[in-house]
């Protein structure tokens, strides 16, 4: 077990961790995001929702730690995608998820999608009870395409989290970031207003969204039912 464990902390120490994890035997993922704030987030994301037995897709995974939160609280399997952080050799992004995967014997299958590719389709993946798309939709240069996907792809819930730009106007409003201009990342593109990404859920046919605080005061997170 020490030699694994020897083995485990060897490997951890190869990637760069957005999510803090606990992976066991004192192996914690040195995480961007502290524990405190994952269960601040997990909090967020998964109230009110019943996740046992359910089939549950998380789109923009990276290091898994949604996907291994979903399975703690009983979904019976986890479909992750992402692409950017697992085809980034300085991350080593899908190594990570790799790691969680096999450290917690998580029932996980991973599948590699870039979320902003012309012509995308998720339909090959089939419907889950339970859709995860967090962090995701102000990082694409066509969010509404990739929402539209996950829409149809979900067949209870939908949980978006998303940077959101704070304003006074009640319009539903986008701001296009062209340049690292928001928080100095040249890879976030689009900045929603609150009433923006409810409106979008609704123009997708969903019928009931509930707005929650995010982990900080420029997020939040939306709940969306047929």
């Amino acid at each position: 077990m020490g030699r694994d464990l020897t083995e485990l902390r060897g490997l951890v120490a190869q990637c760069y961790w957005w999510h803090a994890i606990d992976l066991g035997g004192e192996v914690v993922t040195p995480g961007h995001k502290p524990l405190d704030v994952m269960q601040r987030e997990y909090a967020n994301t998964f109230q009110g929702i019943d996740l046992a037995g359910k089939r549950v897709l998380d789109v923009g995974a990276w290091n898994g730690g949604f996907t291994a939160e979903a399975v703690r609280r009983g979904a019976a399997h986890v479909t992750a995608v992402d692409h950017v952080t697992w085809n980034n050799p300085e991350a080593n992004g899908r190594l990570s998820f790799d790691l969680v995967v096999q450290a917690l014997g998580i029932p996980a299958t991973a599948v590699d999608i870039d979320m902003d590719a012309p012509g995308l389709s998720l339909a090959g993946l089939g419907q889950f009870d339970v859709v995860l798309f967090l962090g995701v939709f102000y990082h694409l240069q066509d969010p509404i395409a990739a929402l539209r996907e996950v829409a149809r792809a979900t067949k209870e819930v939908l949980v978006v989290e998303t940077y959101v730009d704070r304003t006074l106007d009640p319009r539903p409003l986008m701001m296009f970031y062209p340049g690292d201009e928001l928080v100095g990342d040249a890879s976030n593109w689009w900045g929603p207003s609150e009433a923006c990404v409810v409106a979008l859920l609704r123009m997708l046919g969903f019928t009931r969204v509930s707005v929650f605080a995010g982990s900080y005061p420029e997020r939040a997170v939306f709940h969306a039912r047929w």
